[in-house]
């Protein structure tokens, strides 16, 4: 998975959107039906959350709505953020199956990338270094799973199916199923993600929503 695998949510049509938002409900409840995502709208935070985000990115790439329907959904997803403490901009890019972990305190770069079937756990970050040879965001690779607390900064690439465990902070790329911990974060395993990510859903959203799991 390379980030430009990984839509761009202002640059997609309304029928990608809609398949984007029932994977992430799929990672939740393991069905997309009206019952699942009425319950997980409502007392799911983390699913309320990047539902509205999806629609802000979508709403705010279209002439039509970005002067009209955006500006309220946006200011929507501002309550959010200071509500439940997750900050993840509407324009990230984020792959189908995101699944939030509990929240608070979850902080993401808008230039950071988010493959599929990906687990964001309360307390992490993904964050921007401004100089030197890890310059830029992070890059997160398909069913990558980040524990409580974990920070990465800069640059870094996580391949798929990389774990970090929890206060982990990690400075280097890390490679498929490597799984790190410590401050700074050193490869402990090539167990990778395996057992913590389920319901898994197809990562090519172009072909709508695909559950595999």
């Amino acid at each position: 998975m390379t980030e430009h695998d990984v839509p761009h949510p202002m640059r997609i049509p309304f029928r990608t959107t809609r398949a984007l938002i029932a994977s992430d409900l799929y990672r939740y409840a393991g069905n997309v039906r009206l019952p699942a995502f009425l319950k997980h709208y409502l007392f799911t935070p983390g699913f309320k959350y990047t539902t509205v985000m999806r629609l802000c990115g979508y709403l705010k790439g279209r002439s039509w709505s970005k002067w009209t329907l955006y500006p309220p959904l946006k200011l929507l997803l501002l309550h959010y953020r200071y509500k439940y403490g997750i900050a993840i901009p509407e324009y990230t890019r984020v792959g189908p199956g995101l699944f939030i972990n509990r929240f608070g305190n979850i902080m993401i770069n808008g230039d950071a990338v988010i493959g599929a079937n990906c687990n964001i756990t309360h307390g992490s970050m993904l964050g921007q270094l401004n100089r030197g040879p890890r310059a830029g965001c992070p890059v997160l690779g398909n069913e990558v799973f980040l524990a409580a607390g974990c920070k990465v900064i800069g640059h870094i690439r996580l391949g798929n199916r990389a774990a970090v465990g929890a206060n982990a902070v990690v400075t280097k790329d890390v490679p498929d199923d490597g799984v790190v911990g410590g401050i700074p974060a050193k490869l402990l395993s090539s167990g990778g993600s395996e057992g913590y990510i389920n319901r898994r859903v197809d990562p090519d959203i172009s072909k709508g929503f695909r559950p595999l799991d």
